[in-house]
């Protein structure tokens, strides 16, 4: 069991957008941002400032492409992200376990 494992929390997760997306991107390959930002429920405007703040860490991928002539751009969680999230969740459930 980790000593603190409020220390061990990503402040890059603290939005509940963020925690949205990422936790989004964990069990699919990969997500449009219409696709995010329905399930997210957020604006084009806030979700794509926060994916900016997650691609900044290096925490997730994009690939803009076209599905016809139409622009698309999907995301996906990188190795760095997938281990920096699973830490914040692992400490995250040690906390709960802590209260308990």
């Amino acid at each position: 069991m980790m000593k603190n494992p409020i220390e061990h929390l990503n402040k890059t997760f603290d939005s509940r957008v963020r925690l949205g997306i990422m936790s989004a991107l964990l069990v699919n390959a990969e997500v449009s941002f219409n696709e995010l930002k329905e399930l997210i429920a957020v604006t084009d405007g806030n979700l794509a400032s926060h994916l900016k703040t997650l691609e900044e860490a290096a925490y997730i991928k994009v690939h803009k492409g076209f599905v016809g002539r139409k622009t698309n751009t999907t995301y996906a969680i990188s190795k760095a992200g997938e281990k920096a999230f699973k830490a914040h969740l692992d400490a995250l459930e040690q906390m709960i376990k802590g209260v308990k």
